[in-house]
């Protein structure tokens, strides 16, 4: 079994950063972290660099020109690609309302890429994210209420056969309750978005095994001093955990750290919202059946709401920094957090002994140096003696 040290690292830990350490990785899995003399087949002297775990986007429509819901296997692969050069390990494909046949062709796809992903340079498909399918007209925002399901009857929706499977509905809408009790026996993640809920149905669904918030503050009700609303209650409301758009446009920087000061970095995870101009720069692009415009790093649909957002998890990481987080709080919110969410915490989000060596490094000015996933190099700066 080939070996792989990373040495001289400054690791950001669960708890601590640890500096001068060696990392030995072996098939793909962290066997040790020391500061002792370690030898093995490959060693890499980092001479510092710090090293956080792979980062985990729960929440990405697509990226670089490519839209999830209009990807081939090829599209996807260049999507991964970039995606793990910003430092992205492992990712959730995620669905906006659309017909039941893109759904199953797109699927197909992704369980054709899933067979060979681990040979391949790029971020790893862990599962799937339909988002809005069963939503609220009146909070629909970006989404397209023309394909939202209404019916307890026709909840089957196409699914990979390994990995996690999450889904982002309102719990008001008609039978929602029985929706949430029915997915949630299929063992699917039961996100709560797009909705005007009030807190009596909140409490009903989280009672049913809907616990987690999506894109916060965003398609929900806010807070107001006699109404609780759907974020009021997800800010105060225990066992209950939620996601947040790191790009500043979304929510303002001061929403940003009162929201996280205030619900506790456990349980926050941050996600991009990324859409298909991500990479791409300024422009008009078409998007979902409309022309969407990006300007000044904001989207824009011809409806005049906000159509995701153009970031990656890398900058959502370097923005929660910027705000005055530490390295160990923002390596929470964007790896062992959604690890924890989608249950596979035991071998993803952090650096530890036998958990996968999914890593990224940043040189001394911040920019990422190397990408692994699963000690396989999927992305390394090119650097001049």
């Amino acid at each position: 079994m080939k070996t792989l040290l990373l040495k001289n690292a400054t690791a950001i830990l669960p708890n601590e950063i640890a500096e001068n350490v060696s990392i030995l990785i072996e098939g793909g899995v962290i066997s040790e972290i020391s500061k002792r003399e370690i030898t093995a087949d490959e060693t890499i002297d980092l001479e510092g660099a710090k090293v956080f775990a792979g980062f985990i986007d729960i929440h990405n429509h697509g990226a670089v020109g490519f839209d999830v819901n209009e990807s081939c296997k090829e599209d996807f692969i260049k999507i991964g690609k970039f995606l793990a050069q910003n430092g992205i390990t492992a990712w959730l494909p995620t669905f906006v309302p659309d017909s039941d046949e893109v759904y199953q062709k797109v699927v197909n796809e992704l369980k054709e890429l899933v067979k060979v992903q681990a040979d391949l340079p790029i971020a790893q498909i862990v599962g799937l994210h339909y988002e809005g399918v069963f939503a609220n007209e009146k909070m629909c925002g970006a989404l397209r209420p023309q394909y939202f399901k209404k019916s307890a009857e026709n909840i089957e929706l196409p699914k990979l056969e390994n990995g996690v499977h999450l889904t982002t509905l309102a719990p008001e809408i008609d039978n929602g309750i029985e929706i949430i009790k029915q997915l949630v026996e299929h063992n699917w993640i039961i996100s709560i978005g797009h909705t005007k809920a009030d807190v009596e149905t909140l409490e009903t669904a989280k009672q049913n095994g809907a616990r987690h918030l999506t894109h916060f503050f965003n398609a929900m009700t806010g807070i107001h001093h006699r109404e609780t609303g759907v974020a009021g209650w997800g800010l105060t409301s225990k066992n209950v955990t939620f996601d947040i758009i790191a790009d500043e446009i979304h929510v303002a920087p001061e929403m940003l750290k009162f929201a996280a000061h205030t619900k506790g970095i456990e349980n926050v995870s941050l996600i991009s919202d990324s859409v298909a101009p991500t990479g791409l720069g300024e422009g008009n692009f078409q998007l979902w059946g409309e022309t969407i415009s990006v300007k000044n790093g904001k989207t824009q649909n011809e409806r005049g709401s906000i159509a995701g957002s153009v970031i990656t998890m890398l900058d959502a990481f370097r923005n929660m920094l910027k705000l005055g987080f530490s390295e160990i709080e923002v390596s929470k919110m964007a790896s062992a957090n959604p690890a924890k969410l989608l249950g596979f915490d035991k071998t993803h989000g952090t650096i530890e002994i036998n958990k996968r060596a999914d890593l990224v490094i940043f040189d001394e000015s911040g920019n990422v140096r190397l990408v692994l996933v699963g000690s396989k190099k999927v992305f390394a700066e090119t650097r001049t003696e």
